[in-house]
């Protein structure tokens, strides 16, 4: 009886899982910045940890709980590299603005100047 209850609850805590990982994969392509994606991409995953221990204890398996850790360290490096990737390429798109527009206003003085 209380096994079955179990089952029912772990059951259904995995189909609201499914759909918030499908919703967050939505948000994830939509945008529309990408500190937005980096934010999905880090839910997604923290969903599936949770999602690989609600399946440790519903099929009894404790393997599936280191499974999850090692998903966990995982996950945390990909964000932290995905972070770097994308710090490092706002900051070449805003270094090359701000020379632009130290061009554009040395233009600007030496069209004053003639």
């Amino acid at each position: 009886m209380i096994e079955n209850a179990y089952r029912l609850l772990y059951t259904g805590v995995s189909i609201i899982l499914g759909i918030l990982i499908l919703l967050c994969l939505i948000r994830t392509v939509k945008g529309p910045r990408p500190a937005d994606r980096i934010v999905c991409i880090n839910m997604i995953s923290t969903q599936v940890i949770v999602l690989i221990a609600v399946l440790s204890l519903m099929f009894h398996e404790g393997y599936l709980a280191d499974v999850s850790l090692i998903y966990a360290m995982v996950s945390f490096l990909a964000v932290v590299v995905i972070c770097r990737i994308y710090i490092g390429t706002y900051t070449q798109h805003h270094e090359g603005e701000s020379s632009s527009l130290a061009d554009r206003s040395a233009a600007k003085e030496e069209d004053s100047n003639a």
